[in-house]
């Protein structure tokens, strides 16, 4: 290898040894004593670029934040469908993408899209604060950045609002791109991962169909989500009309007797 080869190994090698230490016991398992033969492994797939490497199969999440319907159900609701997709990745998607790709993936990269977005949407705080204490208590750090992209005007002001609120580690994650964000986006994922809605320059929205159209019922993430939920439910209603319930008798009023001779 060149020397510009050997540096590129070396810097991903000091971001592994920033993971925590049963992530660093995971990528043992994984080189098996040849370490610097697997980041070569690495690094090759993503031509060299360190950042990539590093973020090769880390899973993307898009939330269509400005057109969002949350005004039109309960903070209950939308608090649980959030649990239960933070369960569904970290049950399902980090161990899949793990297993893909023979390391350790705990993590993921969330793009929010502002479209629509109208200050209006400062109501909405009361549903932001329960999920952030949700993230915060039980799902630390499970995201590695947050990308914003087609932000509006009114954008700023709804920042300035919600940013105080953050806690500093996690205002540090948030990235605001120009525009659909397609470009920067393309520096950390494949073109495949970019969601719909940083894809329309240059095409009608109408022409995406509903199978590529993230925030589509018919795509697959939701298919499948869905699936897991109605087993979840399922399991536990088995578990209901299998478990065991033992009623404690009343005590004998002669053992009683028996007790106070004693």
């Amino acid at each position: 290898m060149g020397a510009a080869c050997d540096n590129a190994v070396e810097q991903l090698a000091r971001l592994l040894d920033q993971v925590e230490e049963p992530l660093k016991k995971t990528f043992q398992n994984v080189h098996q004593g040849y370490s610097t033969e697997t980041l070569v492994r690495f690094l090759k797939a993503r031509e060299w670029h360190v950042t990539n490497a590093h973020k090769m199969g880390v899973p993307v999440f898009a939330f269509g934040v400005g057109q969002s319907t949350y005004d039109k159900a309960s903070v209950h609701y939308y608090v649980q469908s959030h649990i239960q997709i933070n369960e569904y990745r970290d049950r399902i998607i980090l161990p899949m993408a793990s297993k893909k790709f023979r390391r350790p993936i705990t993590t993921c990269i969330k793009v929010l899209d502002m479209t629509g977005l109208k200050l209006s949407a400062l109501s909405l705080l009361k549903i932001l604060t329960p999920i952030y204490v949700v993230d915060d208590l039980n799902y630390p750090e499970k995201a590695e950045s947050y990308y914003i992209v087609n932000a509006p005007y009114i954008f700023s002001a709804c920042w300035k609002v919600v940013k105080p609120l953050l806690q500093e580690r996690t205002r540090k994650k948030v990235h605001v791109l120009h525009g659909s964000g397609k470009d920067e986006l393309l520096k950390i994922m494949d073109h495949s991962s970019i969601p719909h809605f940083c894809r329309r320059e240059g095409s009608s929205k109408s022409s995406l169909s509903s199978v590529n159209d993230c925030f589509s019922l018919d795509h697959l993430f939701h298919q499948e989500l869905y699936r897991y939920i109605e087993q979840q439910a399922l399991n536990q209603e088995l578990v209901k009309q299998c478990s065991l319930h033992v009623d404690i008798p009343d005590q004998d009023p002669e053992d009683a007797k028996i007790v106070d001779r004693g």
